[in-house]
């Protein structure tokens, strides 16, 4: 499987420049980031989360994490948690478990940016798979998204 196709058709019809990045098979967005030799800040790691009846796609810095309160005011919600793979894995029916890119918009998803991600040129992320990501201006992608800016993550130390 290469770069999800219905990822690849958005980017071309939109006429946005991208590029792929092949890495060896990783599975942690901090294992990719190190593979791809790449700051773990510049690669964009989506979190989904489970408030009540619906998903929320959340993208922050693979170097970053959730900051379930701060989440919780930004979304107006009591009841959130981190989803499980099993709940949202069917969501993405193109997608490898744990690799879906950070495109919301292209599964009717809701998508949260945190807005550290947003001083970025450049940002990379997961083509769908656990071997390839793509690389492209965080301009572009927040074009094609139009997600959420909250202030939502934290950085691990």
């Amino acid at each position: 499987m290469a770069i999800l196709e219905r990822l690849e058709e958005h980017l071309k019809k939109n006429r946005v420049t991208y590029k792929t990045v092949k890495h060896p098979e990783a599975y942690t967005a901090q294992e990719i980031a190190a593979a791809m030799h790449v700051p773990g800040k510049e690669l964009a790691k989506v979190v989904m989360v489970k408030a009540r009846d619906r998903f929320i796609m959340g993208v922050l810095p693979a170097s970053w994490r959730v900051d379930f309160n701060k989440l919780k005011e930004v979304l107006r919600e009591k009841d959130l948690r981190l989803a499980t793979e099993g709940e949202f894995k069917a969501l993405f029916p193109d997608c490898e478990a744990g690799a879906e890119p950070p495109f919301g918009n292209l599964y009717n998803i809701d998508t949260y940016v945190d807005q550290s991600i947003t001083g970025d040129e450049h940002i990379f992320f997961n083509a769908g798979n656990h071997y390839e990501a793509v690389a492209m201006t965080y301009r572009d992608y927040a074009i094609l998204v139009k997600p959420k800016v909250a202030d939502f993550a934290i950085h691990l130390h």
